[in-house]
């Protein structure tokens, strides 16, 4: 993430949920070029499809039913990185709109006829197939070779169980060890949630625990 960081190109991370795919997004903006910029985070999940276009690129007054003018997260993000999480739910018509800001620069605001520009790095995260969503018509092919000019994979915290045990000492709090019991018990676990559960696990063994 350190090396691909100083390359201004976008950067695709892969991985299952809960596997630090927003902590390496994080970390490729801490040693940018844009270091001092805005990072913006957009989970694109989570957005209704009906709004998604309107955050990624704004919206002016009476676009939409009660919609107000209003900036984008590229507009957010102008100078700077802006993380798509969950990639892979972006709608057709968002990804041709992406496609264009990633080729030009240039978009529109959702209602508008006015053409604005941005310099912005992208980096993208899912924990889904792409390919696979290209097969099914679901994702367009020449936006994935756009996003994934370099690939990083974060594997699920089972498939690197020597980062159990510092990840876990790094989530404790201020006074608080891992007794021999505590250390055999994260070592069998599978953490089907990786390293969030693992975070979560560790903040609610500290907050239960009789002493430090």
């Amino acid at each position: 993430a350190t090396q691909v960081a100083r390359a201004d190109v976008p950067v695709l991370i892969t991985g299952p949920n809960g596997a630090g795919k927003e902590v390496i997004a994080a970390i490729i903006q801490a040693n940018s070029s844009v270091r001092d910029g805005p990072f913006v985070r957009v989970n694109i999940g989570a957005l209704p499809s009906e709004l998604l276009e309107s955050e990624l690129f704004g919206a002016e007054a009476g676009a939409y039913t009660g919609a107000k003018a209003r900036a984008g997260r590229f507009e957010a993000a102008n100078g700077g990185t802006l993380f798509l999480d969950e990639i892979g739910n972006l709608s057709m018509s968002g990804q041709a709109k992406l496609l264009r800001v990633l080729q030009t620069g240039e978009f529109e605001r959702l209602g508008s006829t006015q053409t604005r520009r941005v310099t912005v790095r992208i980096v993208s995260a899912t924990n889904a197939s792409l390919a696979e969503a290209i097969r099914d018509g679901r994702f367009r092919e020449d936006l994935y070779y756009r996003l994934n000019v370099i690939e990083l994979n974060v594997p699920a915290l089972a498939e690197r169980r020597e980062d159990i045990l510092p990840l876990a000492r790094h989530f404790l709090e201020p006074g608080y060890e891992l007794q021999a019991d505590a250390v055999r018990a994260l070592q069998r676990h599978d953490w089907p949630g990786n390293v969030r559960e693992l975070r979560n696990i560790i903040r609610r063994a500290c907050l239960l625990a009789a002493t430090r």
